[in-house]
């Protein structure tokens, strides 16, 4: 069906490929030759093209700019040892983009334009798929707003694009987090489950105040109390409390992580104990502190699987036990990094190859 989209393809003739480092991938600020490009006017999507990457020439007035209009996702391609290319999971994606789109009042990207689009771009820049083990194509589909009208309403007239860039391991230690107790990053009723570069923003004053103080990121709590978890800042989070998985419900303030997904379905395919259920700052505090709570971890594409050493809460920093004697999470990063890239079966259909 993805066959069926007609995308005209402008190869780039001067690409920066040679001139690239993959020893030393910084994250997302090395771009591949190569982007997707549409726009949405007259309510259809127009003719898509794959393209030289390129600046975007905007209005001053573009929509996006003041009234906050703009969806993104995150997600990676790889390379088995054959050299084929593999996509964890991309129909997740073009799903949660048209709910974030549905949620922000844009127009749904059509499914088979996505992959089509998708496709058509990994396969064109596929050299640039790093092989070194912790690395990736990072892929960055995205819909902004880009009417140009100072007045607020659901713009008429949108862009969808992506590009790529490859890249090397987000996080490269273990991770000192701060839990929230005051800042808001989403309320009941807000946008908090829609992938909208809004929340981002929003998040960035807390967690410059916790980097000031030595964390790496927060776990932010709900809005009203403050007295349960929600997510972190890049990723969601999963405990483990006396052998049993326990990772907050993914609800209008949750942000529904394919990665978080991917990694409880693989706990139960194990035979784990999976609670997705409210989870309570007192709960993890009194687990932390009885010694019961025996790993924590972030989950979410860039990160993929972020071990947390220490959480922070009241000023005081509860430790949690060296990485290297966790059995669950080191067992699951390692299971999904050989899935993503084709060292194992893949019994539960995920990776699609190109």
């Amino acid at each position: 069906m993805h066959e069926t989209v007609d995308i005209e393809i402008i190869k780039n003739e001067n690409s920066k490929l040679s001139s690239i480092d993959f020893d030393n991938l910084p994250f997302g600020r090395v771009f591949t030759d190569h982007m997707f490009y549409v726009e949405y006017s007259n309510g259809s999507w127009g003719k898509p093209v794959v393209k030289p990457f390129e600046n975007l020439s905007l209005h001053p007035a573009t929509s996006a700019i003041h009234y906050g209009q703009s969806i993104f996702e995150g997600m990676k391609a790889y390379k088995n040892d054959a050299g084929e290319v593999l996509l964890f999971r991309p129909d997740q994606n073009a799903q949660r983009l048209n709910q974030s789109a549905k949620r922000m009042c844009m127009p749904e990207v059509p499914e088979e334009l996505f992959m089509a689009g998708l496709k058509k771009l990994v396969n064109l820049d596929s050299d640039w798929i790093p092989t070194k083990e912790g690395s990736s194509l990072y892929i960055r589909p995205f819909v902004f707003a880009t009417d140009d009208y100072i007045g607020i309403k659901p713009s008429d007239n949108y862009i969808f694009a992506i590009f790529c860039c490859p890249v090397g391991a987000y996080y490269t230690e273990p991770l000192k987090v701060k839990i929230e107790n005051f800042y808001t990053r989403a309320a009941e009723g807000g946008v908090g489950e829609a992938k909208a570069a809004g929340n981002y923003a929003a998040s960035l004053y807390p967690a410059k105040m916790a980097k000031e103080k030595g964390y790496h990121q927060l776990i932010w709590t709900d809005a009203k109390e403050h007295k349960f978890i929600e997510e972190s800042g890049t990723m969601n989070i999963v405990f483990e409390i006396e052998d049993k998985l326990v990772s907050p419900m993914p609800s209008g303030t949750i942000l529904p992580g394919i990665t978080r997904k991917s990694v409880l379905e693989v706990a139960r395919a194990w035979g784990k104990v999976v609670e997705e259920r409210k989870v309570s700052v007192e709960e993890v505090r009194m687990a932390a502190e009885y010694g019961r709570l025996t790993d924590a971890f972030g989950a979410g594409t860039a990160a993929t699987i972020a071990q947390i050493q220490t959480i922070g809460f009241n000023d005081f920093d509860f430790e949690l036990p060296p990485v290297e004697k966790r059995g669950f999470s080191n067992e699951v990063y390692k299971y999904l990094n050989d899935l993503k890239t084709g060292k194992v079966e893949d019994p539960f259909n995920w990776v699609v190859k190109l």
